[in-house]
């Protein structure tokens, strides 16, 4: 059994900070402003939407120290034990100037009534350290998690090119600090599980994969919170609890990601920054459609393993990876079992996982050469919004141009992430050509009998998922006109 201690250890900007009474749903921006007065980060919309609260979080990864952009509005204090939180009271440039950030800002006239631009000056620091002669494409990914309703964005985009001019990434306090801050970090992580609290207040954060399965065996009713881009809405939207709560974010034994010629293995606590150059690398759609899941702050907290256990109907990697013929290992205790991701989801709220079971890990098929696979998601904006219709169609066409294999699996058509059987039955054996796509949407009434919600209606879903087919079609014959036109690739 791990050692327990009863307290978090984090660094606050450059002080160490050692907390023994946290709740399982205080959140890093309240703490920050109501106990600490840094009251540079913003509340917007405390749902992960705006930006305006955006702070780095500093985490040991690979034996180096990454930071990344988070929304403290849904971040809880439980998940930052041996983290580095840095907020924009602790930029700073030259003795008496102002950071490059902050100063393009200025000169640029990044700001007007000034709410949220603590969290696009977060933002862009974290987009300079890595990048600091960032693209327009980049500049553009690193704002997709910031809302402004001032600027119209074009002088905070002036400003974001021009931050180098006014000093040298290397030079920055958090380059130049960076080996400190590492040692530091590590004293902290001792191995230890971290209990705090009891009864109807009470958290912990297992020491590793293991000592979670013993944690969650003993108590299946936890909540389990990876990336809290979900459970974090369940506290500062519906206000409901989540004790005990089990913080299991970037935990050893999860956060793996292993290849095959064939197969891809991610931990299920693997993010979807994590994950992003693998599958943007070895499966180029599924690439493309984490660069639409919300924004960078939330791809840097959304865990892969967290979309699937909290089956969402319009969760994003589902239908792809269910086109794909995922499977999953499910754990309780010591013992595994490994199924389909298709079988994982029941009905609405309800999954094949047992009280105390867990999902420990994803098992993705790389497409073979010579397959066709695309991911289409369909939302009202097209960065950071949430899915009206996603649909992932796999195919495999025979010698004779006949259709030997066929996956279609669909997002926000209903009460689950679902296959299209009636539609792959249309299709399967039959010649892949337009007509034959064209009498196989029919099918699609058999399939699917979707809502109507605020995001669409079911006339509309139902519009959209046939036309899809016909999109994926386009795509696959070769034909001459444009199916998707990128402004940066047309520049």
């Amino acid at each position: 059994m791990a050692a327990i201690r009863n307290e978090i250890r984090f660094i606050l900007n450059g002080r160490d900070v050692v907390l023994s009474s946290v709740a399982p749903d205080a959140t890093l921006l309240d703490w920050l402003r109501l106990e600490r007065s840094l009251r540079g980060t913003k509340e917007g919309c405390a749902e992960g939407d705006c930006g305006a609260c955006t702070v780095l979080v500093g985490k040991l990864s690979d034996g180096g120290l990454v930071y990344e952009g988070v929304n403290a509005c849904i971040r809880f204090l439980g998940s930052l034990d041996a983290t580095h939180v840095v907020t924009i009271e602790h930029l700073r440039g030259e003795p008496g100037g102002m950071h490059p950030v902050q100063q393009a800002m200025v000169d640029f006239h990044g700001s007007q009534c000034g709410f949220c631009t603590p969290g696009f000056v977060m933002s862009l620091y974290a987009m300079w350290m890595k990048s600091p002669d960032p693209s327009a494409a980049t500049i553009e990914k690193a704002l997709q998690g910031n809302l402004c309703r001032c600027t119209g964005y074009e002088a905070i985009m002036r400003a974001a090119t021009a931050i180098s001019s006014y000093g040298e990434a290397a030079n920055d306090p958090l380059a130049v600090e960076r080996a400190e801050i590492t040692a530091r970090l590590e004293a902290m992580h001792d191995g230890a599980r971290i209990e705090i609290g009891t009864g109807n207040s009470r958290l912990v954060v297992p020491a590793d994969a293991d000592d979670f399965a013993a944690v969650l065996d003993k108590e299946p009713g936890a909540t389990i919170v990876a990336g809290s881009t979900d459970v974090g809405l369940w506290v500062t939207k519906h206000m409901r609890a989540i004790s005990p709560a089990i913080f299991i974010g970037d935990l050893d034994g999860l956060c793996a990601i292993s290849q095959k010629d064939d197969a891809i293995t991610f931990g299920a606590g693997v993010t979807y920054t994590e994950a992003f150059s693998t599958l943007a690398k070895r499966i180029p759609a599924l690439g493309a459609l984490i660069d639409r899941i919300g924004g960078d702050q939330v791809r840097n907290m959304g865990t892969v393993g967290g979309n699937i256990a909290n089956g969402s109907p319009i969760g994003d990697m589902p239908p792809p990876l269910i086109a794909l013929g995922a499977r999953l290992t499910l754990r309780r205790g010591g013992t595994r079992r490994t199924i389909l991701l298709q079988d994982f989801f029941i009905a609405y709220g309800r999954q094949d996982r047992q009280p105390g079971e867990f999902v420990e890990a994803v098992h993705v098929p790389v497409p073979p050469t010579g397959t066709h696979f695309s991911v289409h998601k369909v939302t009202k904006r097209r960065d950071e919004d949430i899915t009206a219709t996603l649909g992932a169609f796999f195919l495999e066409l025979a010698g004779d141009g006949t259709v030997a294999e066929v996956r279609i699996a669909y997002g926000g058509m209903a009460a689950t992430p679902k296959r299209a059987t009636a539609v792959e039955n249309a299709l399967r054996g039959k010649p892949w050509t337009e007509q034959t796509v064209e009498a196989a949407m029919a099918a699609y009434a058999g399939d699917f009998a979707p809502l109507t919600d605020m995001r669409a209606s079911a006339e509309y879903r139902a519009m959209v998922a046939r036309n899809l087919l016909l999109r994926f079609f386009a795509e696959t014959s070769g034909t001459s006109e444009p199916i998707k036109v990128s402004r940066h690739a047309a520049a």
